[in-house]
């Protein structure tokens, strides 16, 4: 027997069956972050997240299907593995000494928003508007913490379907979208008329504790001031880093919830391990130990693992499931979006003239 036509070791048959699904999510990955450096879509903060589940949806509904059997192994990989190292090092953007940028006032009214969107989100997507619980978990996931990351964090917590997760990212699109808008529009009309007691460090709270996407955050402030960007995106910082302690607690929550049905035996929890790993990085980076080059590189590594996950999702969702999905997910998200914005505001407003 020749040496050729030997079998080749597990391990590299799986990687060489994974390659070609690789390429094709790196390709619109590397596509999306390139189109996201144009000054126009900087401007209307569209990240290079948003860009790559665009195209992946693209072409999931034109070219992908004629080569699904030979890129699903890798396309498929993307969406686990890729997903949660790029939730990993997502940790890098953060510090522990955020928190203390911005104070006790700041902490506590992230929680109330985060805590009281989800539980809107929760309540009124399966009492009113009678979804799915996975859908209306996750969308309530992408509005309360940090758009489309949290909406693939808590996907195998919720263990939500490829379609739920895209039509979860594609509220969060449309109304981060907007709010970009809006926000500074509302604080130039407060400002006019002298309504509330919001100047550009209230606002830059307000806008980080409420809007979804970081770089809607960015983009908003920036509309304000450079200083109102400046906090708005520490505030967004700790909404962030409440992903993981919420991420445990969603899967003990449903664990529970999922141990009460008749006929169940014991419910397993979801293990968020790479939650775990995410706030063990976010540590490593308040240690200041690292050289700011190798962070920055390490940056542009998980942007990269995130987009080729977005790509991945795109790929593998059919607009066939975007139409099954109806006005329902759009209307929850529309009560969220309110939400965030009044009662957002009275909890920022709240808070502040409660701790001075």
């Amino acid at each position: 027997m020749s040496t050729a036509s030997l079998p080749l070791p597990p391990l590299i048959q799986r990687w060489r069956g994974r390659l070609p699904g690789l390429l094709l999510t790196l390709l619109v990955a590397a596509t999306a972050m390139g189109l996201a450096t144009l000054p126009w879509l900087q401007a209307h903060g569209i990240s290079a997240l948003t860009l790559a589940i665009v195209l992946g949806i693209a072409l999931g509904n034109s070219v992908y299907p004629r080569i699904a059997a030979q890129a699903a192994p890798g396309v498929g990989f993307c969406k686990q593995w890729l997903l949660r190292a790029g939730i990993v090092l997502y940790g890098l953007r953060l510090t522990f000494q955020d928190i203390g940028q911005v104070g006790v006032a700041g902490v506590l009214i992230d929680a109330l928003v985060l805590a009281s969107t989800f539980a809107l989100a929760w309540w009124a997507g399966t009492r009113w508007f009678g979804m799915d619980r996975e859908s209306a978990l996750l969308i309530g996931a992408g509005s309360a913490i940090c758009g489309a990351a949290a909406v693939m964090a808590a996907e195998p917590v919720v263990r939500g379907r490829a379609g739920q997760v895209t039509v979860a990212v594609a509220t969060v699109v449309v109304f981060g979208t907007l709010g970009m808008f809006l926000y500074p529009l509302l604080y130039q009309l407060n400002l006019a008329h002298g309504g509330l007691p919001m100047g550009e460090a209230a606002y830059g709270v307000f806008t980080g504790s409420t809007v979804h996407e970081v770089a809607q955050v960015v983009a908003a402030g920036r509309a304000v001031s450079e200083g109102a960007a400046d906090t708005a995106v520490i505030a967004k910082m700790v909404r962030v880093m409440m992903l993981a302690p919420f991420l445990v607690a969603l899967s003990l929550l449903l664990a529970r919830g999922r141990a009460t049905q008749p006929g169940a035996g014991r419910a397993a929890i979801v293990v968020p391990w790479f939650a775990f790993g995410f706030v063990a990085v976010a540590g490593i980076n308040s240690l200041h130990v690292l050289p700011s080059a190798v962070v920055a590189a390490a940056i542009d590594v998980d942007t990269v693992l995130l987009a080729m996950a977005m790509a991945a999702l795109g790929l593998t969702t059919h607009v066939s499931a975007l139409r099954q999905a109806g006005l329902k997910p759009l209307m929850l998200a529309l009560l969220l979006f309110g939400w965030l914005i009044g009662g957002g505001l009275a909890i920022n407003l709240g808070v502040h003239a409660w701790l001075g």
